[in-house]
């Protein structure tokens, strides 16, 4: 398993060599020793969830207030779109996204640093999305933006088929923005 940096600090991706026979395959999906090695607390993480969605089904754009979240994020079934955007107002990076195809075929984990807004599109005709978090889920720190957000921009490669009602009524980037550099920022 080979580790690899991505444009945004901080946000990692893990990929494993998937071994391939006659009977299917075997992957690695997790390491603590190569966790550590790229500067993880592999115990840090105390929630593991999944999601299963339909193709053309977007979910995001979803962060946490307060010291944020981190996660570990893979696709166990079919493939998504991931995109990412640096919510970290100190961060050089701020503002910045980076999109990363995660599927059943190359096992790579995506690791979500604290402080930044996740979303995915599933991108076939059924998605199983695996998630390893590092703080339990407190919706009063639920922070969330627009999937189409005009000034994000964000490039989903299908038609959006379905999406939360939640997520139909998020904020704007601007909005998130104003009130990350405001009094009451993240910390």
């Amino acid at each position: 398993m080979r580790v690899e940096r991505t444009k945004i600090d901080g946000v990692l991706l893990f990929i494993p060599t998937p071994h391939r026979d006659d009977r299917g395959l075997f992957t690695r999906t997790f390491d603590k020793a190569v966790a550590e090695e790229a500067g993880l607390d592999p115990a840090a993480f105390v929630q593991d969830s999944q999601s299963r969605s339909r193709q053309g089904t977007v979910r995001g754009m979803h962060g946490r207030s307060g010291r944020g979240e981190a996660k570990l994020v893979r696709c166990a079934r079919g493939a998504v779109q991931d995109v990412l955007v640096d919510a970290r107002p100190g961060s050089p990076t701020f503002g910045e996204q980076t999109s990363v195809l995660l599927d059943d075929e190359t096992f790579v984990t995506l690791y979500v640093p604290p402080g930044l807004l996740h979303g995915f599109q599933a991108l076939t005709e059924q998605t199983d999305v695996c998630y390893r978090i590092d703080r339990e889920h407190d919706p009063a720190e639920d922070l969330s933006v627009r999937y189409d957000d005009p000034e994000l921009r964000i490039h989903w490669p299908l038609p959006v088929t379905a999406i939360s009602g939640r997520d139909l009524s998020a904020g704007s980037w601007a909005q998130l923005r104003d009130r990350l550099r405001g009094p009451d920022a993240m910390e």
